[in-house]
């Protein structure tokens, strides 16, 4: 994007996690490898509605696992990856919403269930979906 757009950009402070879907009879043996193989703790995960696991490295969640995809696969499983997004810890909530909306770019706003986080979720041009992790008092 051209550097000559006016208004506030987030502030990216860094990776905060990214995201792998499975079927609900895959969660099991991913979550062993990331706990067994790669030495990740599984640690405290908001109420979501699908079952799922955040594999902690210290006191961060840096792998979260959404066992959201139908058995056997099918049409929204990408062929050997169950990579969904990457997310980019940020901050500037409102001005990253201005932003987006003066640029016509789609994007989706979510709050996680029951922790002071609030997630917008866009995709990068070829398709990438990008989440920006904010935190918002409580």
């Amino acid at each position: 994007m051209a550097n000559d757009i006016s208004g506030s950009v987030p502030q990216l402070l860094g990776i905060h996690h990214f995201t792998i879907r499975c079927a609900p009879t895959e969660l099991a043996p991913v979550q062993a490898f990331y706990r067994d193989v790669l030495g990740m703790k599984s640690g405290p995960r908001p109420p979501f509605d699908f079952p799922g696991d955040w594999l902690y490295v210290g006191e961060t969640a840096i792998v979260h696992l959404a066992a959201i995809l139908p058995e056997g696969g099918g049409p929204s499983t990408p062929p050997g990856s169950g990579f969904d997004h990457a997310s980019l810890h940020a901050c500037g909530l409102e001005a990253t919403r201005q932003r987006l909306q003066t640029l016509g770019i789609p994007y989706e706003e979510l709050p996680v269930p029951g922790w002071p986080l609030q997630q917008i979720f866009v995709l990068d041009p070829v398709g990438s979906k990008i989440e920006l992790t904010f935190e918002v008092p409580e």
